[in-house]
């Protein structure tokens, strides 16, 4: 499809721009749209967004809603190729595309990451303007081609880093995670077959020669502090062939050509229209069908529940009586946890060993040997904010010097599905294994999510355990039944959930008794 012909009725209004997506420790975004080209890597910072209405039925907000469905089987992301010469406006397109959409889980993937790491021969013909950088063999296609189809599949991947002044990957990556839409921009994006296979909608931008040489000299010699003379050397012996020999021929594979680039106000309506239907078909909502999925159903091998002695039992009326004050329910559910977590680290992987005692005699005990791949893991902990972090200290003063994550997931008001808003995880998480801690659980929804994003981030399911003090049985069977792997232990569980999803008879909101902001 060519798109260009003249505009009719109003002009089209602008958005402001906005981050997108979450990486493994913090939200990530593309650069916002500037004059200047800006690299597509990711940054540091959270989206602040509060609400947007779409055509008066879909709300987006900061977070992400969940891109899985109740099975636990995430949504692939749409991904987007773009296609054209150098300077021919691919990123401007890009931003546009974004900016348009306004919503925070798009990712922007620049083909500009995967240059070749140069050898010493190579770095020097570059200083020389000798290096073809416009030929299929300078990009790394084969980390390109996973990194985009683990994208794809909804997995945390790290993108290199490539200083376009020394010709060098730098020491820091990116990370990217959490994308609903993938934006894959470069001027050899349509070059590999299996490339071609990972995108959903191919558009070429297809703009005048004489235009992207302009575009070319102001950036290389502004951004890029190369003379006049090196950059059209280089054009000429090595942008302008690779051109028609690589790159206008595979406009062919294109299902969308757009003349002039961003300038062309019809193609991008279209474009960011198709975006948007693709936007609603991965937001899905199956909260409110949970309560009524697993109904007399047995409980599930995978759940453990703390013995229920008079102790445990005696903790359970203090914290569920409302007329508990502040004090002492912050006292005994700080004792539920310790108890709670004493008996799940009882669950994880033992061995036989044997020490020497200060009698010069042995003793035959148990330590802990967690393995993953032949390989010894360690013990790391998860809470899912707000109420899961109360349950931190506990794990602390257990396990010495344990490294602990976060995972914000907050209920949308509008749609009452959860959330993805901020994520901050410990490195090579994928070793470990994994204590993810939520202080109640109801229909699962958001114990699902933090799973899911833990399974994202390549931690195996049979490494996960989520301790609770108190779930509902519709919360244990939506994780058992999504997860089967994953070890569910809690003290308590109570049978029903009603319609504003409180467990009945349940202990309150517990992060607003605990902190003390209930209203």
């Amino acid at each position: 499809m060519n798109v260009d012909r003249p505009r009719s009725g109003s002009s089209q209004s602008s958005a402001s721009s906005t981050d997108d997506t979450f990486d493994s420790s913090i939200g990530s975004s593309p650069n916002s749209p500037s004059k200047t080209r800006q690299r597509a890597t990711s940054t540091g910072t959270m989206p602040v967004n509060v609400l947007k209405t779409t055509k008066n039925k879909t709300i987006y907000t900061a977070g992400r809603p969940p891109w899985y469905d109740s099975h636990g089987s995430l949504k692939e992301a749409f991904v987007i190729g773009l296609c054209g010469g150098s300077a021919s406006g691919k990123t401007t397109v890009a931003n546009r595309i974004i900016e348009a959409l306004d919503v925070p889980w798009v990712s922007l993937l620049s083909l500009d990451s995967f240059y070749k790491v140069l050898n010493e021969e190579q770095h020097k013909q570059a200083a020389e303007n000798e290096y073809n950088f416009d030929h299929p063999d300078a990009f790394d296609y084969d980390l390109l081609i996973q990194t985009l189809k683990n994208l794809k599949e909804g997995k945390c991947v790290e993108v290199p880093v490539y200083d376009f002044n020394t010709h060098a990957r730098r020491k820091e990556t990116k990370i990217l995670y959490g994308a609903n839409v993938i934006i894959f921009e470069g001027i050899l994006s349509f070059a590999k077959k299996p490339l071609l296979d990972v995108m959903d909608l191919k558009i070429f931008v297809d703009t005048d020669s004489d235009i992207r040489l302009a575009r070319r000299l102001r950036r290389d010699i502004s951004e890029r502090g190369r003379d006049i003379e090196g950059v059209l050397k280089q054009y000429n012996k090595f942008v302008k062939p690779a051109f028609e020999q690589f790159i206008e021929p595979s406009i062919q594979h294109a299902d969308i050509v757009v003349p002039r680039g961003a300038e062309n106000d019809v193609a991008m309506e279209l474009i960011v229209q198709h975006v948007d239907d693709q936007l609603e078909k991965r937001g899905l909502m199956f909260r409110s069908k949970l309560l009524a999925a697993h109904v007399n159903q047995p409980l599930p091998d995978t759940l453990y529940v703390v013995e229920n002695t008079i102790q445990v039992q005696g903790l359970h009326t203090f914290i569920r009586n409302k007329n508990t004050c502040r004090d002492e329910f912050i006292f005994y559910s700080q004792r539920l946890t310790r108890i709670l977590i004493e008996s799940a680290l009882a669950l994880l992987p033992f061995e036989d060993c044997v020490v020497n005692t200060p009698q010069n005699t042995t003793y035959k005990g148990r330590k802990f040997t967690g393995r993953l791949d032949g390989e010894l893991s360690q013990l790391c902990g998860v809470s899912i904010l707000r109420a899961g972090e109360v349950m931190e200290p506990a794990l602390c003063e257990v396990c010495k010097d344990i490294r602990l994550g976060k995972i914000l997931i907050q209920t949308n008001l509008e749609t009452e599905e959860p959330e993805l808003h901020y994520l901050r995880l410990p490195k090579e998480i994928e070793k470990d294994h994994v204590i993810l801690m939520d202080a109640t659980v109801a229909t699962g929804a958001a114990a699902m999510m933090a799973i899911r994003v833990l399974l994202d981030h390549d931690v195996p399911q049979q490494n996960i355990m989520l301790l609770s003090l108190l779930m509902a049985e519709s919360g244990v069977h939506t994780v058992a039944y999504a997860f089967p792997k994953v070890k569910i232990v809690t003290t308590a569980v109570d049978k029903e959930v009603n319609e504003n999803f409180h467990i009945i008879p349940g202990i309150g909101n517990f992060g607003d008794r605990y902190f003390g902001t209930s209203t």
